[in-house]
């Protein structure tokens, strides 16, 4: 298997990648890097596991919905910023599922 470092959110990461993986890699990571960069922009989250996880969200959203995504480069999706005020309930409802985890959030 061999190694790719990418960068999300600034961040250097090493991922261990399939031969012939690298393009599918490269995509996923730059889904991952706009969907997470978005919910930082928005100003309304700065802890970056909580980005982690509304970000992973959005993309399981998306991939449950059969792949639709928004158009406009600039609407990070389902539980993005065009729709915060979704994000305040959405964060106490995983702190309160992750609290028996020691809140990990």
């Amino acid at each position: 298997m061999k190694q790719m470092e990418v960068t999300i959110m600034g961040q250097s990461y090493l991922l261990g990648c399939p031969e012939g993986g690298e393009t599918a890699l490269t995509k996923a990571v730059s889904q991952v890097d706009r969907e997470m960069t978005a919910i930082r922009d928005s100003g309304r989250v700065k802890a970056r596991e909580r980005i982690a996880v509304l970000a992973a969200l959005n993309l399981a959203y998306q991939l449950a919905d059969g792949g639709t995504t928004a158009k406009d480069p600039g609407k990070s999706g389902p539980l993005g910023a065009d729709n915060l005020p979704d994000l305040e309930g959405l964060m106490r409802r995983l702190d309160e599922t992750l609290e028996q985890d020691g809140k990990l959030l």
